[in-house]
């Protein structure tokens, strides 16, 4: 028992550490004074200040398209990408190809940033728009990869033979067996690579050009110009968009597994 409740003590006191900054930040944007010293007054012109700016405006669609594209490609890469090694029938060699994935997901970011910017300096791809997507899909593939590989390996082989002796086709078998049921996997992929994008900062930086940006890399060069609740009510709508794809991801997990119940239920 006494256990149990330094577990739970540990818990609430790593989640007030996580989330006290996001709060006190939240907190302020609704602060009618000019800085975080003090609390003046109710106010939500920091969020008007937010919509009527049309370069923040532009710079969060920028961020959002890139988001949505780089996560859709990286899905289907990485749909594809999983796949391939759970297809290759060599121990050493599938699990050779794993490691490699995970490398690229604990290298850093620095490390990353750096050498996308000397690769498309040297091919000579103008840093912007093309660069900024092409990284972002390409750190994303492997989080993708992580998120299906494990749902192809709890399938049992039994279903794709089963579905082989009814004359089904390759196609049929990857359509109708196979992509049901790593559903979950792949949008688990999806979602992780969206808000990976979204919230992306160190890699965005190195490839990012002139004319181009997108909110991380935005907010961090207004908050070096000096703090302005701005970037609070900015970040606190940043939060909140982040959520709702978490709780989104969530509602459509938990659909998922009451589909697959029901379905067993009804077999």
């Amino acid at each position: 028992m006494r256990g149990n409740k330094l577990g739970k003590v540990y818990l609430i006191l790593v989640f007030v550490v996580l989330y006290a900054p996001i709060f006190y930040l939240m907190f302020y944007s609704f602060n009618s004074g000019e800085s975080m010293r003090g609390f003046e007054g109710f106010t939500l012109d920091w969020y008007k200040e937010v919509f009527q700016d049309t370069r923040l405006i532009i710079i969060a669609l920028n961020t959002l398209i890139i988001a949505l594209l780089s996560a859709t490609i990286s899905t289907i890469l990485g749909v594809f990408g999983a796949l391939a090694i759970s297809y290759v029938k060599r121990r050493q060699a599938r699990n050779t190809l794993e490691t490699l994935n995970n490398v690229l997901i604990v290298s850093p970011d620095v490390i990353i940033g750096a050498s996308f910017l000397i690769l498309f300096t040297i091919i000579g791809i103008k840093l912007g728009f093309t660069s900024v997507l092409l990284s972002h899909i390409a750190f994303s593939v492997p989080i993708v990869v992580i998120m299906v590989l494990p749902k192809l390996q709890e399938m049992s082989s039994s279903l794709i033979y089963a579905a082989r002796d009814l004359g089904a086709s390759n196609w049929d078998v990857l359509s109708k067996v196979i992509l049901p049921y790593i559903t979950p996997g792949i949008f688990a992929g999806f979602f992780m690579a969206l808000t990976y994008s979204l919230d992306d900062f160190a890699v965005t930086f190195f490839v990012t050009g002139n004319g181009f940006s997108t909110l991380s890399v935005e907010i961090y060069s207004r908050a070096r110009q000096g703090i302005s609740l701005e970037i609070n009510a900015l970040s606190t709508l940043i939060f909140l968009v982040t959520l709702a794809l978490v709780i989104g991801y969530y509602m459509i997990n938990q659909r998922q597994g009451k589909s697959i119940a029901a379905g067993v239920r009804k077999s």
